[in-house]
């Protein structure tokens, strides 16, 4: 992670026990955790224009304890919605998953929906967190899209970031901005311009096979970078879905109010059918990994062995996936451990809001040291002028 961000302590050790996979699919990278009991159908998280697969670790460390398969996705340097329609499928077909619930915020709730609409028979339930239909608005408010892809990283930053609401945030909602905030420094220019520009292109949902009765709609009633009337027009779209309104949580409810959208998900997928298998992960010793008997003895490495190369594992996509040591220490979804692991990151709150200005640090020094040099470059010369002249 760029910068002097100072990471959560459960974000640190979710790092500690969830490898971070990297496959190459055709032309296209993927970025992805897995983590849950691989008989269960997945729970599949795609993220919006700011957000990486990492901003969904509190709901796949809280729900994997619980026996969910959770994946968490980086959206891929896709250009155009039939391209990340075809590669979101070849993902998965890579990773061996056929049937799929998905949970999509914003950007990625617009692609979850998508996929739903061109490829039905994959997507058995769908969870949409302040999201849309269509694109035309987005499109209208930037009319620089043309250029998008020549655009400099750091304007593109700049950009994105300017969505994020300013002005002063309660400790867990500022902590999500941060966090997301750091997230958007890892990506480079190529994937910030794709994301972007599959935020405006032309494009919108039709109507989707999938009932109503296996949509819920998650939104936060506070405010959100999506405008209100997007999201009324999605309620519109599915009236007999089921409505999950949080009363707080800003852009990143997943971060800053994690009990709640983790309670909702689970309710979702009970609601949905699918069958949590706890008893997979039964065997999980205190230092906060283990798996079953039998999935212990089919793995070549010690379960405690922290992971290798930064928790990053570069994955054969027709190898089969292990299910992964489910941490019992940091259950994101007590809130008594959330509370007190919010309490010691909340002293360094005011630390953190330097975080956004740090990347253009040079330009500031440089707007305001230039009239100091030039100054005193002025005077030095001024008074080497006047000894000449007496001398």
């Amino acid at each position: 992670m760029k910068g002097p961000f100072s990471a959560p302590g459960d974000y640190i050790y979710f790092k500690s026990q969830v490898p971070l996979h990297k496959i190459p699919i055709g032309t296209k990278q993927w970025r992805y955790y897995d983590f849950g009991p691989k008989v269960v159908s997945p729970l599949i998280c795609i993220p919006g224009t700011a957000g990486t697969a990492d901003v969904y670790y509190k709901q796949i460390m809280s729900l994997s304890m619980k026996g969910y398969r959770v994946i968490s996705v980086d959206i891929p340097r896709v250009w155009n919605h039939h391209e990340w329609i075809q590669a979101f499928e070849k993902f998965l077909d890579a990773i061996d998953v056929h049937h799929i619930h998905l949970y999509g915020t914003s950007l990625g709730g617009f692609l979850a929906q998508l996929f739903a609409q061109h490829r039905p028979r994959r997507v058995r339930s769908l969870i949409l967190s302040n999201s849309f239909l269509d694109t035309c608005s987005f499109s209208a408010a930037m009319p620089w899209a043309p250029v998008v892809s020549w655009t400099p990283s750091f304007l593109l930053k700049r950009y994105v970031l300017t969505g994020i609401r300013d002005g002063p945030h309660e400790p867990f909602i500022a902590d999500s901005v941060d966090f997301v905030v750091s997230q958007v420094e890892t990506l480079s220019r190529e994937d910030l311009a794709s994301r972007l520009t599959l935020t405006v292109d032309a494009a919108s949902v039709g109507p989707l096979l999938l009932s109503d009765s296996f949509i819920t709609i998650m939104d936060t009633n506070d405010y959100c970078a999506i405008p209100q009337q997007l999201k009324d027009q999605l309620g519109e779209r599915y009236p007999e879905a089921r409505r999950a309104y949080l009363k707080t949580g800003g852009d990143f409810p997943f971060l800053s109010r994690p009990d709640e959208v983790n309670l909702h998900l689970q309710l979702h997928l009970r609601r949905v059918g699918v069958e949590a298998r706890p008893d997979l992960i039964q065997g999980i010793s205190r230092g906060g990994s283990g798996a079953s008997p039998s999935e212990e003895n089919d793995k070549g490495e010690d379960p405690d062995d922290p992971p290798k190369d930064d928790g990053e594992v570069t994955k054969d996509p027709s190898a089969d996936s292990q299910l992964h040591p489910a941490p019992e220490s940091s259950e994101s979804h007590s809130l008594d451990d959330q509370l007190l692991s919010n309490a010691r990151v909340c002293h360094f709150v005011n630390e953190n809001m330097l975080v956004p200005f740090l990347p253009h640090l040079w330009e500031i020094l440089f707007l305001y040291l230039l009239p100091l040099n030039l100054a005193a470059l002025y005077i030095t010369l001024s008074y080497s002028w006047k000894f000449r002249q007496v001398a």
